[in-house]
């Protein structure tokens, strides 16, 4: 969903203003053609011109409203479905606990006049464990320090032997930038969406004079060094039994002073529960699709896209688990035209999912749900599939409903194996939220310059949205990865991982 108000690349406004006029002009001008055949028509021909007007009209209007409206596919009164978590109770707007805040005890003693009594005159003493305590949340700026490392040196009158202390640690000899400002680098760019550019005028204001190809080289160095947490990630999610799979563009930008225009990428992403793994790459084929999955024995959960449905032919052992959100959107999109199929087709998905609700996710739930799908969703299925039977032979050939019946029926294989599977998620949802790091990062820096950048951002983004989803402080788990690979040690992946502050006392 394009932000016209927030988007500032002038490309993207550029073609989504060509888009939008071409597919503008071509609406209109069938609203046109079909205006005059209804003023001429009559009898049935006259009903199934004004059914194709109506649809036409709404594609206009979903055209309008995918380039420039909010996305929300939740409709008024319908309840959430089982994957989203319940709303907790709204409790007023009292002072939130602050775990993870360091404390301090700041005193304030009376004024030396004050100690002395109003009534008799006489001195007054402190009254132990009567203080009078408040919180309050301060703010510390930010300070950027030259360290001067002096590392002293030893030496034997003999000169025979000289020892020098060792210094700090550094990203690299030499190193102007503290492992620190590197990771910090690393996740205001990747985890705050911050461009280079913003960080360095931000850091201007703090006193620092630094230039945003500094910040991109020590940004590649960690990347050097924390390539192998990606690797393993990588082999992670390919090792477990399902994984969710989804795309999305990505721009690499035309270099500096350069006449050509930027290109299309596309983040490819693996997702599972506790980790997602990230790859950019020059094409939609299923050729990446292939590249990706290859060798995979598992299954897949995905939307209808093409590159998907080829791995079923390139790779006997991926199954593909089809998304009932998909199937549920293309029917919302011709909800205008026809109401009371789409109610009915739209209703019944949502049964699957509330029959779901109360069931505790997880393994933990893996028995009930087993259960439930093999009688009630079961069921539920079987009356979609009877809806489709009904309905379809009622439609034009190539009317909209026509088409997201088509859709339905082209993943129908896939829509099922969630029957079989109480592991398998009813919908690629979670997929399309470990998309949401890349989506905001684009807006905000537009993309890469430069192919090894594509290759940066895919592994920085895999390792700090990872540690999102194992619930660890990113920041810290890139720190520790940077000086575990400088010392030459391994390091646990982001969900294995145990903060240092939480380990047992030897």
């Amino acid at each position: 969903m394009l932000d016209i108000d927030g988007e500032k690349d002038i490309e993207v406004l550029r073609d989504a203003m060509k888009r939008l006029l071409a597919e503008n002009e071509r609406l209109t001008a069938t609203i046109l053609t079909l205006t005059k055949q209804l003023l001429t028509a009559r009898g049935k021909d006259k009903a199934a011109l004004e059914q194709r007007l109506a649809e036409t009209k709404a594609k206009l209007e979903r055209a309008q409203k995918d380039l420039f409206g909010p996305k929300s596919e939740r409709r008024e009164g319908e309840e959430d479905g089982a994957e989203s978590p319940p709303k907790k109770e709204q409790k007023g707007h009292g002072p939130r606990k602050q775990p993870g805040l360091r404390k301090k005890d700041v005193p304030y003693d009376v004024d030396e006049p004050d100690k002395i009594c109003t009534q008799c005159g006489s001195p007054l003493a402190e009254w132990l464990g009567a203080e009078e305590i408040s919180e309050e949340i301060d703010l510390l700026q930010q300070e950027f320090l030259l360290l001067r490392n002096v590392q002293k040196k030893w030496s034997c009158s003999c000169g025979g032997c000289v020892e020098t202390a060792i210094g700090p640690e550094k990203l690299f000899p030499g190193a102007r930038y503290s492992i620190n400002v590197a990771v910090d680098i690393a996740v205001k760019k990747y985890l705050d969406h911050m461009p280079l550019e913003r960080i360095v005028r931000a850091w201007a204001r703090d006193g620092l004079d630094v230039t945003s190809q500094t910040l991109w080289d020590y940004l590649e160095r960690i990347a050097r060094l924390v390539k192998p947490v990606y690797d393993r990630l990588q082999a992670y999610v390919f090792a477990q039994p399902i994984v969710g799979a989804d795309e999305t563009r990505w721009r690499l930008l035309a270099p500096r002073g350069h006449k050509g225009s930027s290109k299309t990428w596309w983040v490819w992403a693996l997702t599972t529960p506790k980790a997602v793994v990230y790859h950019l790459d020059e094409t939609r084929s299923k050729t990446v699709a292939e590249k990706l999955l290859k060798g995979f024995c598992g299954i897949v959960v995905c939307d209808g896209y093409g590159a998907y449905k080829a791995l079923r032919a390139a790779h006997s052992g991926a199954v593909l688990a089809h998304c009932w959100a998909h199937a549920r959107r293309e029917l919302l999109d011709i909800e205008k035209s026809f109401p009371v199929e789409v109610a009915e087709a739209v209703g019944l998905m949502q049964k699957l999912y509330l029959v779901e609700k109360d069931i505790p996710r997880g393994a933990d739930g893996d028995a009930e749900r087993s259960e439930v799908r093999a009688t009630s969703s079961a069921d539920i299925v079987a009356e979609i599939f009877g809806w489709v039977v009904k309905t379809l032979p009622k439609q034009t050939p190539g009317n909209g409903l026509a088409q997201a019946i088509g859709y339905l029926a082209g993943i129908w294989p896939g829509l099922l194996v969630f029957l079989g599977s109480p592991a398998v998620p009813l919908d690629n949802n979670a997929s399309e939220r470990s998309m949401r790091g890349p989506v905001v990062g684009r807006k905000n820096h537009y993309g890469s310059r430069s192919k090894r950048g594509t290759e940066v951002a895919a592994l920085l983004y895999t390792i700090l949205e990872s540690c999102k989803l194992a619930g660890v402080n990113p920041a810290a788990y890139l720190r520790e990865a940077v000086l575990a690979a400088i010392r030459g040690r391994p390091i646990a992946l982001p969900h294995e991982w145990v903060p240092p502050t939480t380990r047992e006392a030897p």
